[in-house]
């Protein structure tokens, strides 16, 4: 289908939301063919929620299957046979009940690499229960860390549990799993809970506690606000900088270009001196405007960077130079990422709608009974 490393690799996606279509648009990114298996439903109603400018859909293939018919559960594992991966989902025990569980599709094709995506993960008291985001990371302990001094822990974006957490632990459990099928041709299932990639992100911090160097605080640690030289300032505009000097070197040439080096001041880690660093700095950033201080910091050792919103990243000098994001079908979106010297990636950037390439992926795999099964509804052409 694509270009990039993982050209040749075919994909089934059981079409979700959130992490699952996140992690299969990685791959399909990568270069893999992505089959998006959609319900029929949502091919008969013309997309819905999942058309148009759900990006987490670009780069794939949809056919749209009534799972619960007999004729449309054999077309699915059909597609297992000539797959290399699943990618799933659904909470514990659906796709059982579906009969597309890891046992059925590995019957069927035994070095398949069947991927499971969870919140709370396959087992467990909570296993069978809702959630999202948000309670993820709240059991994790990682909600908690998240917050300035005295305040309540401050919701973030999905992008921690949902996308970090869940998405990309899932492409790297895949990955790891097929390479591995390929030197011993056994196929197995990857359980990826987001609970577990939430908590193993949050590994850097526990060693900080584990050594004396973190209070399991919110706000009053280094990397959480609670330190001076990180954290975001406004200025004379009302826009934001973020500033991160952290070492030494960094952290003097902060201050000289901020205009505080010779300024009588508390030392960099003199934590009773922080609140009058603090009211300094607040005070100095004051004085110009957000694109002001990103010409007096940029290009620069003093790690300090404009806060942009997401709608200027996407037309930044900064970023448009790498082109950090592209503009495809008349949107504007990320780019495929990482980079590969090699093999590149690269997306049209166009979502797929349920059903649009439902005939023509049936006969590109060999199906010759097309037509017979668009009759019978088992699958369905948007």
């Amino acid at each position: 289908m694509g270009k990039g490393p993982l050209s040749g690799v075919r994909v089934v996606e059981l079409a979700g939301i959130g992490p699952g279509p996140f992690a299969a648009m990685l791959l399909a990114d990568l270069g893999a063919d992505v089959i998006r298996v959609d319900r029929a439903a949502a091919a008969r109603r013309g997309g819905g929620r999942t058309g148009g400018t759900d990006f987490t859909n670009r780069g794939k293939r949809s056919i749209a299957v009534d799972l619960k018919s007999e004729r449309g559960r054999e077309v699915v594992l059909a597609l297992v046979e000539r797959s290399d991966v699943l990618i799933e989902g659904f909470r514990p025990g659906v796709t059982e009940r579906l009969g597309l569980g890891p046992d059925d599709c590995l019957a069927r094709n035994p070095g398949l690499v069947y991927g499971r995506m969870t919140g709370w993960g396959q087992q467990g008291a909570l296993s069978r229960s809702a959630g999202h985001d948000i309670g993820y990371i709240a059991v994790t302990g990682v909600l908690h860390a998240i917050g300035r001094a005295g305040g309540p822990p401050q919701v973030p974006l999905n992008l921690l549990g949902d996308f970090a957490g869940g998405s990309m632990y899932l492409v790297v459990g895949v990955l790891a799993a097929l390479l591995e099928s390929k030197m011993s041709g056994e196929g197995q299932v990857v359980d990826a809970a987001i609970v577990d990639g939430a908590a193993h992100l949050s590994t850097f911090i526990h060693g900080f506690m584990a050594g004396g160097m973190w209070r399991d605080e919110r706000g009053v640690n280094m990397l959480d606000t609670g330190a001076p030289w990180y954290d975001v300032y406004e200025t004379a505009d009302g826009r934001h900088v973020a500033v991160g000097a952290i070492e030494p070197q960094f952290y003097a040439e902060f201050l000289e270009r901020l205009g505080l080096a010779d300024a009588d001041l508390p030392g960099q880690h003199d934590h009773d001196g922080w609140p009058e660093l603090r009211e300094r700095f607040a005070a100095a950033f004051k004085a110009r405007t957000r694109d002001e201080w990103a010409e007096v910091f940029l290009p620069g050792d003093a790690c300090v960077a404009p806060v942009l919103s997401m709608t200027e990243a996407a037309t930044h000098p900064w970023n448009t130079e790498r082109e950090v994001f592209v503009e495809r079908d008349g949107h504007r979106q990320p780019a495929p990422a990482p980079r590969f010297s090699r093999t590149p990636g690269e997306t049209d950037g166009v979502p797929v709608l349920p059903g649009g390439q439902t005939r023509d992926v049936l006969a590109d795999l060999g199906f010759e009974d097309v037509d017979a099964l668009l009759e019978s509804g088992a699958v369905v052409q948007s």
